[in-house]
């Protein structure tokens, strides 16, 4: 694994921590999967660039998409 995903990836598992805990506690279901799917996706995906536009695109899902 190269150091840019490990890096990558620890920021946007942050994020998504941050994203879980304010759809739990706002009841928000948008925010809440993507806070998982931020969390669990790195370990998933290997090439950088693949890896920064999921996770870009995860980030901007609950400003766009609400239920």
């Amino acid at each position: 694994m190269q150091t840019a995903n490990l890096i990558w990836g620890l920021i946007f598992s942050s994020i998504g921590i941050g994203y879980f805990i304010y759809g739990r506690r706002q009841s928000n279901l948008v925010a809440r999967y993507c806070g998982i799917a931020l969390i669990l996706y790195p370990y998933l995906v290997t090439n950088t660039l693949a890896l920064v536009a999921v996770g870009i695109v995860l980030m901007l899902t609950p400003r766009f998409l609400e239920l």
